[in-house]
């Protein structure tokens, strides 16, 4: 498995724990070891702009995700094929921001950020509101499991 992370935001990031967070949600989501994934973390004017071109909505936001070969999550018996599962953008500063609103660290707002975009890869999604109960569950199930592992680490 291939997980490229680039940090062209300006902020310091511990891009290990992303690293592990990311292989142990895709271990937990039977993604094969064969898939491939960029996490690309960039400033407010770059996140500004993607923002602008692929949901025509102004001003920067916290995570976007473009899936490539919409690979979906797989089963012990029948891990997801391999393939370029896309590409997750996160923006540090937004984070920043949103992880003082609700009164935790950035990396705790990178890690939820970064495994929601990783279920948006997969094929997750939030606009309905049976969809935002698999998925936000998933997502806490994920985070509590990856949280239990760090803790087991040290």
């Amino acid at each position: 498995m291939t997980i490229e992370i680039t940090n062209e935001s300006g902020v310091e990031v511990d891009e290990t724990v992303l690293l592990r967070l990311t292989e142990h949600n895709l271990a937990q989501l039977n993604v094969s070891a064969d898939a491939d994934l960029a996490i690309l973390l960039v400033d407010e004017g770059a996140m500004e702009s993607l923002h602008v071109q692929w949901m025509d909505e102004p001003g920067p936001t916290d995570v976007l995700s473009f899936p490539m070969d919409e690979l979906r999550p797989g089963t012990e018996e029948a891990p997801t094929p391999p393939g370029l599962l896309g590409d997750i953008v996160l923006c540090p500063q937004v984070a920043e921001t949103q992880a003082q609103a609700a009164r935790h660290t950035t990396l705790d707002e990178l890690v939820l950020l970064t495994t929601h975009g990783l279920l948006h890869l997969l094929g997750y999604d939030h606009a309905e509101p049976d969809e935002e109960r698999e998925m936000f569950g998933l997502q806490r199930e994920l985070i509590a499991a990856f949280g239990a592992s760090e803790r087991r680490r040290s």
